[in-house]
């Protein structure tokens, strides 16, 4: 299954910041058997939406890393509501409960996800320890969500 990684940074798309949370979602990815697309963009709006349609359109799995919290230039989450077909609040709500509980600037986050066609997009933190984090939150959910946006058969097993 196709899964995609957009890292959202001035400094990477700059070439003078390494991509590091974008390396660890690939990887966590990678490690889960996804084939994994990446994509680098500037922390501009236009770019980033235009960015997440052409990964929808590939990808089953969305994750962006960046442009989430109250600097000036981060718009991740207004470019992607410009982009989503149905939003998911709980998953967000989820990765921003996490990330309080480890620390305040949690508060901060200002993620979306939701989704667009049979793709899941999903904003990330724009650190590793994030990525991690919220990957590590999403995972449990992830297959039966994919498999519902496939319209496939599905479980509804209760814990």
């Amino acid at each position: 299954m196709r899964a995609a990684v957009l890292t959202v940074s001035d400094g990477v798309s700059q070439g003078v910041r390494e991509d590091r949370s974008g390396d660890a979602l690939a990887e966590l990815l990678a490690g889960e058997g996804y084939e994994v697309e990446r994509i680098v963009v500037p922390d501009e709006g236009g770019r980033i939406a235009e960015a997440l349609e052409e990964l929808a359109g590939t990808a089953r799995l969305v994750l962006t890393t960046g442009g989430t919290g109250l600097g000036p230039r981060d718009v991740t989450p207004e470019a992607t509501r410009a982009v989503l077909e149905r939003e998911a609040p709980g998953i967000a709500e989820a990765l921003r409960a996490d990330s309080i509980a480890k620390t305040p600037h949690g508060l901060l986050s200002r993620g979306v996800a939701g989704v667009r066609g049979t793709s899941l997009v999903v904003n990330l933190p724009g650190s590793t320890g994030g990525c991690r984090d919220g990957y590590a939150v999403l995972r449990p959910a992830l297959d039966h969500a994919l498999r519902l946006l496939s319209d496939e058969a599905t479980e509804h097993a209760q814990t």
